[in-house]
């Protein structure tokens, strides 16, 4: 009678057999850990040198954009109160807002149950700026300085009436969190420019208590290798946690630390072909390398005087909105591939006057003066600004009726972006609302068509950047959007 095989000997042929299809997949995670780093994989993985490469044959055709700085007005601005300039409503103070015009649209829970919806026009002044003639608020005198490199989009609209789904469906495509974001995506589709900085940046800057919450997801990577999620800099502290070393750990140690855990996860990465393994070395070898570059970055001791008085006093004041701008333009400089920068704060519901004035001097200066500066360093041709929230406000009054105090609740029916340098068109406005920037009457733009576009000038065909998950192709325009051919220069 033969003798019975020992446990253990049964247990390392099924691990053999369960391990089979995974080991035969070292190829593709091999192939994947090699475009991470740059380098051929029979050199050592931890001295590559160059960039990390995107999606195979991107991009689709010769791109007008480079890079992107994204500067996200967190809340909802009041379009008719900067940009979308209604001078007929002025006699219309307190007069009920029209049912032919609002044609039963959905309220937020805020507004439902007012017996009445007065008009509110706006209480600043407009004024005429630029060789384009555009119209603009006076709570923007910077912003009016630099309008003849503005395209400005007064049709935006959204699907989403509250916050969390409108901002996540603007940075994702998508109203339920999951999704890649937009900067994920442009990490998968280019890869980056520069090795020892991530390829997606983000900064929260400081905003008045009781703003709404920012989400993580709204940089994340969503079914995107994690590699691609944006990397968020801090106001405080270390700019990116455990960026320094802990305490009695130098340079040298940590060096030996991590090659010993790369060896270690090479053996992983061998045996399974898990693309998140490759994932891993690279971060943390990425993370090595940011401890030189990041403060470097960051020191701001470089910059001249005159370029303070540019951004403005705040600029010198770590995580303000305007030092954020000037470490933007400092980031794209170096090949970041893109830069997120969100501001929170406009989400006026109540004492809409004060509050959109603040807003207004904590941002114009430092946005004019980012665009300015990239354009005399020759930076501004290939590199595109887009500004805006996730939806607009809504000409009637919430809360307390009077011209100090007045608020505006959240209208996704028509809102304003802008875009400027990268390719797009300045000086000119595109699409039209009604007489109470309530609907939109001419040139409606979807969320789907301003991302289509976004990628168009990166060079990118929307329709071509797809990912695989759950069995079938993904992009971020889901099964919409299309490019507006007349937004590009």
């Amino acid at each position: 009678m033969a003798s019975p095989t020992h446990p253990i000997d049964n247990a390392r042929q099924l691990l053999t057999r369960r391990h089979f299809f995974g080991r035969s997949g070292m190829g593709i995670g091999a192939a994947a850990l090699s475009s991470l780093l740059a380098q051929d994989l029979s050199a050592s993985p931890l001295r590559s040198s160059g960039a990390a490469a995107g999606a195979a044959r991107l991009p689709h055709f010769e791109p007008s954009a480079k890079r992107v700085i994204y500067l996200c007005q967190a809340g909802g601005p009041a379009q008719m109160d900067l940009f979308d300039y209604k001078p007929g409503l002025r006699e219309m103070f307190d007069v009920d807002f029209p049912d032919s015009v609002r044609k039963g649209q959905r309220l937020t829970t805020m507004t439902s149950g007012q017996d009445r919806f007065p008009v509110v026009p706006s209480i600043f002044e407009f004024q005429r700026h630029g060789e384009c003639g555009a119209w603009v608020s006076e709570l923007l005198p910077h912003t009016a300085g630099v309008v003849d490199r503005l395209c400005l989009i007064k049709s935006m609209h959204t699907d989403a009436i509250n916050h969390d789904p409108a901002i996540t469906l603007m940075q994702t495509g998508f109203e339920r969190s999951g999704r890649p974001s937009l900067g994920a995506w442009l990490s998968y589709g280019l890869g980056s420019a520069n090795r020892d900085l991530p390829t997606f940046v983000v900064m929260t800057s400081n905003s008045k208590k009781g703003s709404q919450p920012l989400y993580k997801r709204l940089w994340g990577s969503g079914f995107l290798p994690t590699r691609h999620q944006g990397v968020r800099f801090r106001g405080v502290g270390d700019p990116v946690l455990y960026l320094s070393n802990p305490p009695g750990m130098g340079s040298v140690t940590r060096r030996h630390i991590l090659d010993d855990v790369a060896r270690l996860n090479e053996l992983k990465q061998a045996e399974f072909g898990d693309p998140e393994i490759a994932t891993r070395i690279a971060q943390y070898e990425l993370a090595f390398r940011m401890q030189t570059s990041v403060p470097e970055l960051t020191d701001l001791t470089d910059e001249p005087e005159h370029i303070f008085r540019l951004y403005g006093d705040d600029a010198r004041e770590r995580g303000t909105y305007a030092s954020h701008c000037l470490m933007a333009r400092r980031l794209v400089e170096r090949g970041v591939r893109f830069v997120q920068l969100f501001h929170r704060g406009w989400d006026q519901h109540r004492d809409l006057p004060r509050d959109l004035g603040a807003q207004c001097r904590a941002t114009d200066r430092a946005t004019a003066a980012l665009i300015l500066d990239l354009e005399q360093r020759g930076m501004l041709d290939d590199t595109l600004i887009v500004w805006g929230g996730e939806f607009g406000r809504t000409i009637y009054c919430q809360g307390d009726l009077t011209k100090e105090n007045y608020g505006r609740d959240h209208h996704p029916r028509c809102f304003t972006m802008w875009l400027a340098g990268g390719g797009a068109s300045g000086g000119q406005s595109y699409g039209e609302t009604d007489d109470f920037s309530y609907n939109i009457v001419k040139d409606p733009v979807e969320v789907h068509d301003l991302n289509a576009t976004i990628l168009h000038l990166l060079g990118i065909d929307h329709l071509r950047l797809t990912f695989k998950f759950q069995g079938r192709d993904h992009r971020l325009t889901d099964v919409h959007g299309k490019v507006l051919k007349p937004l590009l220069a």
